[in-house]
């Protein structure tokens, strides 16, 4: 048996009918759909590809993110399109630009392989800092270009030391470039492995040495993109509907990798049909991605603890008693160089080996000097280096970051230095550190874990 109640939503021209059977399932049935067209297919558009409950379902910004990740799909896949129809014309061939399409999914592999077993082991630093990662990562890329290039040199039998010589240089030199680049760049290694694709008809004789490395590149970029994914969208799952967010966002990737196919087979039958052509769109396609990416990563309110959102937290605690929270902390991350001191937070460093900042003949020393905590404090003239316990949590890391943040500030306003502002410090931070940690957790920080990437941790 069943009962039937036809009413109407508030606000809503379209009566529905809810059906209630025996087992009290209550269902929900549209009767008469009366709202304009334009109205539906939006609705249907945010079913389709935002998460259930949109915009109550997600984190601050995920809007802007999803704007721009949509604008990078789609220039990256119009510059697939215009790098295989130039690595065709240096192979030699004369492609059509349904050609060239078909041929991008093919030439995904090769050197791409190697650049992504490379870029595997680094999942740790990925952790530590996604942002970072998803724009470039910079560790271990100028040796890795070096290792292609001789690679790519040894398989064409090419063994000339001067031309060896040659081409590590300008690694060195794309390497200034990438520094240079990263304050308004973004995916700068997949840029780059696709700039120098674009430009293989220049140099057809070394074509498997441009088109290898520039595979490679790519392939790199493809790993720190997707192994930073996941940390990325953990930040705006805000009721645990992580498979959503993810489904949802490879959905709208996909729409917008088809658009950008669409627009690249266009502008390489037209505008791109000669190389003229492409070196003038190609850098511009290039500098709206770049930008793109680095809006997306700059609107993500990422809520784990590094070095550096340790530090920012710390660092405005002590100087105004406030906490920011992941939404609001977002827009100062500095993505370049995130390891940079902050002296409000005590100019902490985190990461350095062991033996670096103390002898194992003053271990002990050091440790007696907060023995139940699980963080070693080395005071020096310049930083604070900070090593923790292999087992220690985000919590040790702040109350180690609070003591040294607390003891800088101290010797900074002390008339005479004290043998014990280190104590002093300590207790300090004992008496603010819970309710610190109880409104940084209301705030939506991550205080289980901290994300030092390959940092040193010791076992005593």
């Amino acid at each position: 048996m069943s009962c039937r109640l036809r009413c109407q939503f508030l606000g809503s021209k379209s009566p529905v009918r809810f059906l209630a059977n025996t087992n009290l399932n209550l269902m929900v049935k549209m009767v008469d759909d009366s709202r304009p067209v334009a109205q539906r297919m939006v609705e249907s558009f945010l079913n389709k590809f935002f998460p259930s409950g949109y915009p109550y379902s997600v984190n601050e910004g995920y809007l802007r993110y999803t704007q721009f990740r949509a604008l990078q799909h789609f220039t990256s896949a119009a510059l697939s399109v215009l790098s295989t129809q130039s690595l065709l014309f240096a192979a030699g061939l004369r492609p059509t630009p349904a050609q060239a399409t078909a041929v991008s999914w093919i030439l995904k592999d090769g050197m791409q392989h190697v650049g992504k077993l490379i870029c595997s082991n680094l999942g740790a630093r990925m952790d530590s800092e996604p942002k970072r990662w998803r724009i470039l990562g910079l560790h271990d890329v100028h040796g890795a270009l070096c290792y292609a290039v001789i690679l790519l040199i040894f398989l064409k039998e090419l063994l000339l030391h001067e031309l060896i010589l040659l081409l590590a240089f300008l690694c060195h030199i794309i390497k200034i470039l990438i520094i240079l680049a990263f304050y308004t760049a973004a995916d700068v290694l997949y840029d780059l492995g696709t700039g120098l694709e674009v430009m293989s008809p220049l140099c057809p004789h070394l074509f498997l040495e441009v088109a290898g490395l520039g595979n490679f590149a790519k392939g790199m970029a493809v790993v720190a993109a997707r192994a930073t994914r996941l940390p990325i969208y953990s930040s705006f799952a805000k009721e645990g509907n992580l498979s959503d967010l993810f489904a949802k966002g490879e959905a709208i990737s996909t729409l917008f990798n088809v658009l950008g196919l669409g627009a690249g087979i266009h502008l390489a039958s037209t505008i791109c049909s000669s190389m003229q052509g492409k070196l003038v769109v190609a850098p511009l396609l290039s500098i709206i991605h770049v930008y793109s990416v680095c809006e997306e990563m700059r609107a993500t309110p990422v809520n784990t603890l590094n070095s550096q959102r340790t530090a920012m937290i710390v660092a405005e605690f002590v100087k105004t008693g406030k906490i920011s929270s992941p939404a609001d902390l977002r827009y100062q991350e500095d993505l370049v160089f995130p390891g940079r001191l902050i002296e409000d937070a005590g100019n902490v460093k985190v990461g350095r080996s062991l033996h670096e900042v103390v002898s194992p003949s003053k271990l002990r020393q050091f440790k007696e000097t907060f023995p139940e905590e699980k963080f070693l404090l080395n005071r020096g003239s310049r930083w604070t280096d900070m090593i923790l316990e292999h087992d220690a949590t985000g919590e040790d890391a702040l109350r180690g970051w609070m003591v040294a943040a607390y003891a800088s500030d101290m010797e900074r306003l002390a008339r005479e230095p004290s043998t014990n502002i280190s104590q002093e410090a300590y207790e300090k931070m004992n008496s603010v550190f819970s309710p610190f940690v109880a409104e940084l957790q209301a705030k939506g920080w991550h205080t289980d874990r901290f994300l030092d990437g390959t940092g040193s941790r010791f076992v005593f």
